[in-house]
């Protein structure tokens, strides 16, 4: 008969030293690694600790295209002249992007847009269609208006947030 309390495996396994699990762990701190792996007469211990980064606000900026030709330098101007007026601020109430994706005016290529400045709208009416990740998103008047700026063109990848159209 065989003795139920023998071990069942022949091959003694060795114990862990818990000193030097926490040597190890004190090593992981002083140094900031992540983790330590050691070896030694078939013993493996590896000791790893977690990391928790803090989520940093990012800020997505969207770089102009360069041009397919570069301009000749413009002459300095003296520094009496008058800088350029900013642009007129608009008047009315944008309607940002609720998502990243792609901007369609229209609802299928060759229809007619949704909308043209000068339109009247009403309050909830589509304006255009933002695609992400495969699905039509419309996006509908926040109130009755006019249609003073359309801000994007057919096509256009938008950001989050970014100004769609003008409704005054």
């Amino acid at each position: 008969m065989s003795n139920p309390k023998a071990p069942a495996d022949p091959v003694e396994t060795p114990s862990i030293d818990a000193r030097l699990v926490r040597k190890l762990a004190d090593i992981l701190k002083d140094t900031g690694l992540s983790e330590i792996e050691v070896e030694h007469a078939g013993l493996k211990i590896r000791v790893a600790r977690e990391l928790t980064v803090a989520a940093a606000a990012t800020q997505y900026v969207h770089a102009p295209a360069a041009p397919a030709y570069a301009p000749a330098p413009a002459a300095l101007a003296p520094a009496t002249e008058a800088a350029a007026p900013a642009p007129a601020a608009h008047a009315g109430e944008a309607v940002k992007s609720p998502m990243v994706g792609t901007v369609y005016l229209s609802p299928q290529p060759g229809a007619d847009a949704f909308i043209k400045v000068g339109d009247t709208v009403t309050a909830g009416q589509t304006l255009l269609i933002v695609e992400a990740m495969k699905t039509m998103n419309p996006i509908s008047a926040p109130k009755a208006g006019k249609i003073v700026e359309i801000l994007v063109a057919d096509a256009q990848p938008v950001e989050f947030g970014e100004p769609l159209v003008i409704v005054e």
